[in-house]
């Protein structure tokens, strides 16, 4: 099991051969097919882990799609994923946050993606045998990192909380929350390695950014897109920050439903 929610390159190289630690590779399958994609890994595309329809918040998918997913890739709750994309790992950070909304432990994001991999490490088109598992699941972790809006009305009356608004320069300045501070997703990304910058360099953007570096700070994210806020949560809690929630909703959304909350300019 790896020591963070950020999987480097080197500790994948030297696990991907453990049966109990499964690569899930979320891109399209055209992608993942023609491409080439880490040996071992299996294919669940971004679009199957997201559904705005399902009763479960934000997109997630229903508990029962999340169990077939898992189950069907040949994933038991007691292993280890490890997933990833070729877009700095965005995508596959959803997938991250999904499996420990539904409660997988063992989960984490590879640093960097498939581009970044394939500079060093070898890639194959062998598909996998899987033997399917039977994986159950019936509600949301206890501690599912998600919150309503509710939560972030109160986070934003008690000022308790840090709110970070994930979304571009242009959307923030358009239209957020009162009180929110913008951090980019990707600001969080070393261009050159396509993984994540490090610990010092995200330490000091978030200082400069008059964002408390306290790992115990309340931090609750949000965002109109599931992925973006799913980096930042994964960025977040690979440096030791202990209660960071997410928040997903358009501001659209945010200002056309009921309540007494509105939006800053």
């Amino acid at each position: 099991m790896p020591d963070s929610l950020l999987v480097s390159s080197e500790w994948l190289a030297d696990h991907r051969d453990d049966p109990s630690v499964h690569i899930v590779d979320v891109r399209e399958p055209w992608a993942y097919e023609s491409i080439g994609h880490l040996p071992g890994a299996v294919n669940i595309p971004f679009d199957s882990y997201r559904d705005a329809t399902s009763s479960a918040p934000g997109t997630l998918p229903s508990p029962a799609t999340a169990g077939d997913l898992l189950g069907e890739a040949g994933i038991g709750s007691d292993d280890t994923i490890v997933a990833y994309d070729d877009t700095h790992g965005v995508f596959a950070a959803r997938f991250v946050l999904t499996a420990l909304a539904y409660g997988h432990e063992s989960v984490g994001l590879l640093d960097g993606d498939f581009s970044s991999w394939r500079q060093e490490y070898e890639t194959t088109d062998a598909v996998p045998a899987v033997e399917p598992a039977d994986y159950v699941i019936d509600a949301l972790a206890d501690d599912a990192p998600i919150v309503d809006r509710a939560a972030v009305e109160a986070a934003i009356e008690g000022g308790e909380a840090t709110l970070l608004d994930t979304r571009n320069e242009d959307e923030y300045e358009h239209r957020h929350l009162p009180g929110a501070i913008q951090l980019d997703w990707m600001e969080l990304v070393d261009e050159e390695t396509r993984g994540v910058k490090n610990a010092d360099a995200i330490e000091t953007l978030l200082a400069d950014r008059g964002i408390p570096t306290n790992r115990e700070t309340p931090i609750l994210l949000y965002c109109n897109t599931s992925r973006r806020l799913s980096h930042t949560f994964v960025v977040l809690r690979s440096l030791g920050f202990s209660d960071v929630a997410v928040y997903e909703g358009s501001m659209t959304e945010w200002l056309d439903a009921d309540g007494t909350t509105e939006a800053a300019d």
